[in-house]
């Protein structure tokens, strides 16, 4: 008999359907000893985010089986639940925030945390190679949609900020103007925005777009990934960015263009196409500063 007629017989499924309720029961049961269940999620845990995209009439079980590290916890363990992060949400938080990223140092300073760090707000850091095709399946949890930090217009409560972004947008326009002049191809657009506190730039993906581990995970299985093109944010009160805005030799801004553009991609965890122009435009713009005293 084959393994196909063996999946669409009733008895199987129904069979199926009951050894998987049993199984997410014994978790559930599991996961009131934090310490053993941190042992069983230390060894199993991609198998629960595997189930969250496998079994759709299982999810918001399983989701509540989840662990993560997060912007409040300390190291790589993952201890954190779903269930945790909410009661401990500020009361006018709407949303679960994540942070997909190449590895747990890269997560952790990353620039786009600088804003949800400022108003301590948690942020998940997802680092594994799964993680973002779970959380295209994962899109809410009880009531709360699922936001990844890095794309987007960013939308937390504060309209004061909101109003600071658009007034620098306006007085910038002719700075963004000639950033996006310079990159081209590079990015969709140069803009201002709310993101970052100490960092002069980063990179910024749209709602739509293929993240950086998805496109990794289809070249792995042999699929050609559509053209994913960032936009570039930046922060106006950076020094950097500032001097930008008052440089009028064209070469010197071109440079210093590319350089916040490639530091933004490092930032990302990710490699530069061109490594050894990045160092010579850096130490250029080193060597201007003049002899040492």
């Amino acid at each position: 008999m084959s393994r196909e007629l063996l999946q669409q017989d009733e008895t199987i499924g129904a069979m199926r359907t009951a050894l998987t309720r049993r199984a997410v029961d014994m978790l559930e049961k599991l996961a009131e000893d934090e310490d053993r269940y941190a042992k069983f999620w230390g060894e199993f845990g991609a198998l629960v985010k595997e189930g969250i995209v496998e079994d759709g009439g299982n999810r918001e079980r399983l989701a509540k089986l989840l662990r993560f590290k997060t912007t409040r916890t300390e190291g790589d363990d993952e201890t954190r639940s779903l269930k945790s992060y909410l009661d401990d949400a500020k009361p006018e938080q709407d949303a679960i925030h994540y942070l997909i990223a190449e590895s747990p140092t890269a997560a952790r300073s990353s620039p786009h945390l600088e804003v949800f760090n400022e108003r301590g707000i948690e942020v998940l850091l997802l680092t594994e190679r799964l993680d973002e095709w779970v959380m295209q399946h994962l899109t809410q949890h009880e009531g709360k949609p699922c936001k990844d930090v890095r794309r987007g217009a960013l939308e937390l409560p504060g309209a004061a900020a909101e109003s600071k972004v658009e007034t620098d947008d306006r007085e910038r326009r002719q700075l963004l103007k000639r950033v996006k002049q310079v990159l081209r191809e590079r990015v969709a657009e140069v803009r201002v925005g709310g993101r970052l506190r100490q960092s002069a730039a980063c990179l910024v993906l749209s709602e739509h777009d293929l993240g950086y581990q998805m496109r990794e995970l289809l070249a792995a299985a042999g699929h050609k990934a559509p053209a994913t093109v960032p936009s570039l944010e930046l922060n106006p009160e950076h020094a950097l960015v500032k001097r930008l805005d008052h440089e009028s030799d064209p070469a010197r801004f071109e440079r210093l263009a590319l350089l916040l553009f490639e530091q933004a991609v490092l930032a990302e965890g990710r490699q530069l196409e061109d490594p050894a122009a990045f160092v010579a435009r850096l130490n250029e713009l080193l060597a201007e500063l003049g002899p040492a005293a």
